[in-house]
């Protein structure tokens, strides 16, 4: 939880909740911050976004510029993405040229669990 930053009384706005999510993941990530996550409704200004995302969900450039707006200065997105061996893994070089064209920094991939269905990444505005 640390490396992606999640902390104590941020609210954290969640994007691309399915059936398929680490709901441990997510539990943690409550805990940690104290309150639940908040939906894809909320308005408000956030902390951090955790954004579940799988190929095929459309144009995560976009999806990253959108985050961006909702984020509170020196705020994050944590993108979760699909670990290797699933079919809707989101290939690295493709993630890595969605940062760049947002305008973000990101963190070297953490697999999350033991089964690495999942990775997540923190990413920042560049400063």
């Amino acid at each position: 939880m640390k490396k992606l930053g999640f902390a104590h009384d941020q609210i954290v706005l969640e994007y691309g909740y399915d059936d398929d999510v680490d709901e441990s993941f997510r539990e943690q990530v409550q805990e940690v911050v104290g309150s639940p996550l908040e939906e894809e409704d909320y308005t408000g200004v956030v902390d951090a976004v955790l954004l579940w995302w799988r190929e095929g969900d459309g144009d995560l450039t976009d999806e990253l510029v959108d985050c961006l707006a909702l984020l509170e200065e020196g705020g994050f997105i944590a993108l979760v993405t699909p670990g290797s061996g699933r079919p809707d893994r989101v290939a690295a070089h493709d993630a890595q040229e969605a940062c760049a064209t947002a305008g973000l920094t990101a963190s070297g991939a953490v697999p999350l669990g033991g089964d690495g269905q999942w990775h997540a990444q923190r990413l920042v505005g560049r400063r």
